[in-house]
């Protein structure tokens, strides 16, 4: 936990979202023997390979044997039992107490040579490893500060190796001296460093940084070269001589410091016991330990007396021997110390007092600690090898006690999670704190990597407080052991472990199915529908139906996965009182989940704690997993994260911001969480949840959270509808659930049948919900409409439950839709037919819906369909569905005419007539003209016998047209002007008039008795026809009366007489494209066209228009037709038969222009007759003079 003040201990302790976290190695250690005492109390600590050495205030050192957990029981923990007791050998001083004895003061473990090195009592032992055996005789080495080193460089290069037989090189801490020996097969003193009171010493290769009681120093070994470095405490003086960080020689000399225990020894102190081993004879005295940690104190209180050697006195005082044990210097200070190891006030403390610590990060740097007093703050420095900073320094908020680096570039043996993962540098730091209730003892943890990167963040860690009025105050000890321990976290396993989700009480999973999903739809009273539904959520069609595995296997499978990513390696040891923890780095995962812990617990989350779990997120954002448990960290993380927003969003009071909506749709979409668990947490939507017997497996962690929520929420019935959600939920949902469908296809998607088809039908339901609103009509752009239009367009999964809710929401429109994106045809058409026929659809959006269906029969290739619409159509709709069985472009096979005439004629008489006129005009079969003209009859003779309107109107045309001053159309273009849009039979006359004028064979006999019935009711009703029919039966004289008296149209009749009679209304037809090649039977053999009238038979013809001109009743008429007609062709008149019929009592004036051209035409002729009697007269001279010449070149002949 972030510690930014030294107030909230809850937070501090409770929660494990800091860097590191503590798990008993060692509960509850035997330090005495009987059990009687308690006043014995650890001092160190080792570990390796499954040996735990505990070395404890009462000269004691334990050995304990790890009996690996029962791997068959996955909860099962490692067990420790007592190997053996031993009590190394040390060197009594004179005058010495057992209260001045500070016991084992330090483990030192080379496992290259398998020997231990034990400082007791200020005196060196040695032994085997692992048993303890004692070695090297009786080697001792007396008044021994430091025993230690070891080349940091090589325990990495070579961690945990074995059988190498060469020597490892340690440092002894003398009063006097550093002793360099060499520890194989024996012990082999190398040389001998001039450097007094040393108490600690940290080695990189040839470079030692050690230090005595007042300031640090840099040793070159191997050169004996010495740099100075600062003060252990910045209020102390520099030493005279010293100047910092210039090198300076050292003087030395070979010679052994070690010795044996002789007569030159003093006497040893007895133990009550023999220095024996002391082995444990029986299993019975089980001790359970997990996880792992380290650390090394020996002292209780707050003074910097906890160091064991070197007093003040023994740097001055040339008359204490050599081989004086070093004693606590401090007199007073267990006088001034409580039976509970909590320390008294004492005065502000000498500042020479302050106990050096050294570190090394990396095989490059030392790490060295100084201040101004044991209750002031701390500062760590850097420096390489050559004394010079190297980085940023760092503070500790009060000395510390103990140090241990951990983690970094340079150490490839960090106690952290993954041996793959990036780490990082920590530095741990035992101390003491204030809180409200007294001083806690604990660890202070911090970054030392960061190069003083503002924003840092120190973090509190305490021991687990079993017993809060002892343990909060005593001292911790931290140690980096020389092995590790592999070990897991059972948190991460039941956080990644994929469980089983039931959004549904497995109790009332049948029931709960049918009364969600019916009481939300709209047609609930159908239980055909019901039981669809019932049956779609129960099967299992999931395509990887033969892999399913049964729940306890993949239970177990799903185990197994997690605990493998829930590895870890633990080397960092810390006690305090009698028990020993392993302090491991806390993986990302449940640092993580620690903070989100806090935000569960939360009744409601407001803005603030909203805007932490994105901070969270953030944290990590942009960030590529290096490791498969990053990986899953950040995916479990940004799913639990967005379940929590979810559920917020779901019950706040307060709204969303967009930004926080947005925020959300991304985490949930992101994270990749099963869609099926976000819907479950809807009312409404979670009924169309599919699950399956494969079931819906997520992290442990999550579905923790998920299945709280749903617990804690009972859904009402009445709140279980898609109508009860509001609508920040529904858009929420909209763009959720189109996100989740845009990863369809995604091979990455488990169970993704069922989970698209949950999605799909989910999706359908919010669009149709918020698609109510809309105003009916098609649909507009960027709409929810339009938004629905493409999700049953593009396809969807959930096929049948589509079809129950889009007809639950009477959306039939949609429901054809969602048919075309199967090509289901017969469905579409039904569909559009029931909107058609008037059946309820509420989105209006089917709009000239008979032109739909006929543009849709073009497109299907199934013609049994096309002719089914088709006629049905065609009921409805004559003109527009027989366009369907005459389409010349549609997908279906051809229907033949004649089977379309038959068709039409026994389902939808009314289109024949439309289906006949696509033949006649369209495709030019002729062979269907007289029934089309027959059809044309029928409608305009039923409709002159039984409107006497329809009579009047036809009347008042001639007569109008009678009226009209010329110039003026010709009655057929009249009639097309003046057609009523609506008026069949008037439309029905313009055909028949075109096909009567037209170039077609009929029966004309047949069609002059249907138009003479008429005679009964009125006389001359059809008078354009009757004109036409007498034209086709060289009833020529009658059909010019009938124009020029009974229509008054002159330009026709004077255009009959042109043609010769043949039409009257041809130029006025629309010019017809040609038709394909057709079967010869197909078409009736067409009348002969008519020759070109010959010049007489248009003189007949005008002689006779002329006759008719002049019996015209209106003069001013009769004058201005025969003069136009005798100007504008007098060429077929003769002069004499004009003025034979011309009425003598006109003036010559009205015919002068006719007499004017005919003389002229005259006299023309006669011009013409003498150039051409001329011609001929010089062509028969020719004649002549070339037959003379003939003759005279064959000369005579002579006949015998």
């Amino acid at each position: 936990m972030a510690s930014n003040s030294q107030g909230d201990k809850r937070s501090l302790k409770e929660l494990d979202a800091g860097p590191f976290v503590l798990r008993t190695l060692f509960a509850d250690v035997p330090l005495s023997e009987d059990g009687t005492r308690d006043d014995i109390k650890i001092n160190c600590v080792e570990y390796l390979d499954g040996h735990l050495y505990v070395g404890t205030t009462d000269s004691e050192l334990l050995h304990f044997f790890q009996i690996p957990p029962d791997p068959a029981d996955k909860s099962s923990t490692p067990t420790f039992i007592l190997a053996s007791r031993l009590r190394p050998a040390f060197a009594e001083p004179a005058g010495g107490s057992n209260a001045a004895r500070p016991g084992v003061q330090q483990i030192l473990l080379l496992p290259t040579v398998s020997k231990a090195c034990i400082l007791c009592n200020c005196t060196v032992t040695f032994y085997s490893l692992p048993e303890l055996s004692p070695v090297f005789g009786s080697t001792q080495v007396k008044n021994c500060n430091w025993v230690g080193g070891v080349d940091l460089n090589e325990i990495s290069s070579d961690n945990n190796g074995r059988g190498e037989s060469k020597g490892v090189t340690i440092l002894l801490s003398l009063n006097r001296k550093i002793q360099v020996v060499s520890i194989g097969d024996g012990a082999r003193p190398i040389k001998k460093i001039d450097f007094a009171g040393s108490t600690i010493s940290v080695r990189r290769d040839s470079i030692a940084c050690v230090a005595d009681s007042r300031s640090y120093a840099l040793l070159e070994i191997e050169q004996q070269l010495k740099i100075p470095l600062m003060s252990i405490s910045s209020l102390d003086e520099a030493e005279p001589g010293n100047i910092v960080g210039q090198a300076q020689h050292i003087s030395g000399s070979s010679g052994g410091l070690l010795r044996s225990n002789s007569t030159q020894s003093r006497p040893q102190t007895q133990s009550p016991e023999p220095p024996s081993h002391r082995r444990g004879t029986s299993l019975g005295d089980f001790i359970t330990g997990v996880n792992r940690r380290q650390e090394y104190r020996s002292t209780d209180d707050e003074e910097p007396v906890s160091r064991q050697g070197t007093p003040p006195v023994i740097a001055t005082s040339p008359h204490l021997p050599e081989e004086a044990t070093s004693a606590n210097p401090s007199g007073s200070d267990s006088a001034t110390r409580g039976q509970t190891g909590r320390a008294t006030p004492t005065a502000r403390p000498q500042s020479g007092l302050l106990k050096p610590l050294i570190a090394s990060p990396t095989p490059e740097e030392f790490l060295l600690v100084t201040g101004t007093g044991p209750l002031e703050p701390g500062i760590g420095m850097f420096v390489n090898l050559d004394g010079d900073p190297t980085r940023p320094t760092i503070e500790f908020d009060r000395y510390p006690k103990e140090i241990v680096v951990d983690g970094g570039s340079g150490d490839m043996s960090s106690s952290r999670a993954s041996l793959d993962q990036e780490d990082e540098g920590y530095v741990l730091a035992s101390m003491g704190r204030d809180f409200p209730d007294g001083v806690h003892y604990g660890l202070e943890i911090q970054r030392w990597d960061t190069n003083g990167a503002e924003g840092e963040t120190k973090h509190w860690l305490e021991p687990p407080n079993t017993d809060s009025a002892i343990n909060s105050q005593q001292n911790v000890g931290i140690r980096s052991l020389r092995g590790t321990e592999a070990t897991y976290f059972q948190e991460i396993v039941e956080k990644l472990c994929r469980r089983k989700f039931k959004p549904f009480s497995s109790g009332s999973l049948d029931t709960s199915t049918m009364s969600l999903r019916s009481y939300d739809s709209r047609t609930a009273s159908s239980m055909e529908r019901l039981s669809k539904e019932k049956e779609l959520f129960e099967r299992d069609t999931d395509s990887s139906s033969e892999d399913f595995l049964p729940d306890t296997t993949r239970k177990a499978d799903e185990e197994e996965y997690a605990r493998r990513l829930a590895g870890g390696t633990a080397r960092l040891a810390v006690w305090s009182g009698k028990n020993i923890w392993w302090a491991i780095r806390n993986p990302l995962i449940l640092r993580l989940d620690a903070q989100l812990e806090v935000m569960a617990a939360a009744p409601k989350l407001a803005s603030a704690e909203r805007r932490e779990l994105i901070t969270i997120l953030n944290s990590f954002r942009g960030q590529d997993a290096k490791t498969e448990l990053e990986f899953l960290t950040f995916s479990y993380i940004r799913q639990r994260v967005g379940i929590l927003l979810l559920t917020s969003f779901l019950k706040s009071d307060t709204p969303f911001s967009e930004s926080e909506l947005r925020a959300m749709e991304e985490i949930l979409v992101e994270s990749l969480l099963d869609p099926r668990v976000v819907l479950s947490l809807i009312p409404g939507v979670r009924n169309e949840v599919i699950e399956t017997k494969r079931g819906i497996w997520i992290f442990g962690g999550v579905k923790s959270t998920a299945e709280e929520y749903i617990m804690r929420n009972n859904f009402d019935k009445d709140k279980s509808t898609m109508g009860a959600l509001s609508q920040p939920v529904l858009h929420f949902l909209r763009r959720f659930l189109a996100a989740w469908r845009r990863k369809k296809g995604f091979g990455s998607i488990p169970d993704e049948n069922e989970v698209f088809r949950t999605v799909d039908a989910a999706l359908l339901a919010v669009l149709l919900e918020l698609d109510q609103k809309s105003t009916p009509g098609p649909a507009k752009a960027r709409s929810v409409r339009a938004d629905l239009y493409e999700l049953v367009d593009t396809g969807v999964d959930c096929f049948n439950r589509a079809e129950t809710l889009i007809e639950s929401y009477h959306r039939l429109y949609v429901l054809s839709r969602l048919y075309q994106s199967r090509k289901m045809a017969a469905d579409v058409l039904a569909t559009w037919k029931r909107i058609i026929e008037g059946e309820r659809d509420d989105g209006g959006e089917l709009t000239d819906g008979e032109q739909r269906v006929r543009e849709y029969l073009t497109k299907i290739s199934n013609q049994a369909l096309v002719q089914e619409y088709g006629l049905w159509l065609a009921n409805r709709n004559p003109k527009l569905g027989v366009q369907i069985f005459a389409e010349d472009k549609g997908r279906a096979p051809k229907f033949e005419p004649n089977q379309v005439v038959q068709l039409l004629r026994e389902e939808a008489p009314d289109a024949v007539k439309y289906y006949l006129e696509h033949l006649v005009f369209g495709k030019g079969h002729t062979v269907y003209v007289n029934e089309l003209i027959t059809y044309y009859l029928d409608i305009v003779i039923t409709r002159l016998r039984t409107s006497p309107e329809a009579r009047e109107v036809v009347m008042s045309t001639y007569t109008a047209y009678r009226a009209l001053r010329p110039p003026k159309p010709t009655y057929r273009q009249f009639l097309t002007d003046n057609a009523p849009a609506d008026d069949e039979a008037w439309h029905s006359r313009l055909r028949l008039l075109q096909l009567l004028g037209g170039h077609y064979d009929y029966d004309s006999a047949v069609i002059r008795d249907r138009i003479g019935s008429l005679r009964s009711t009125a006389e001359d009703l059809l008078v354009p026809e009757t004109i036409i029919l007498d034209g086709r039966e060289r009833n020529h004289e009658n059909a010019l009366r009938l124009l020029v008296h009974r229509l008054g149209d002159y330009d026709t009749a004077v255009a009959y007489c042109l043609r010769g009679g043949a039409s009257i209304y041809t130029i006025y037809q629309a010019p017809q494209s040609q038709p394909p090649p057709s079967p010869k039977g197909l078409k009736a053999p067409k009348r002969r066209d008519s020759t070109p009238p010959t010049q007489d038979q248009q003189a007949r013809l005008f002689r006779a228009l002329l006759g008719e001109f002049l019996e015209l009743e209106d003069v001013s008429d009769r004058v201005e037709q025969t003069g136009l007609l005798l100007d504008k062709f007098g060429g077929w008149f003769d002069v004499g038969d004009v003025l034979s019929v011309i009425p003598d009592s006109w003036s010559v004036d009205l015919i002068a222009g006719f007499l004017v051209k005919a003389l002229r035409r005259i006299v023309v002729e006669k011009n013409e007759t003498t150039v051409a009697r001329a011609l001929s007269s010089a062509q028969n001279l020719q004649i002549q003079h070339d037959l003379i010449v003939k003759i005279e070149e064959k000369g005579p002949s002579i006949e015998t």
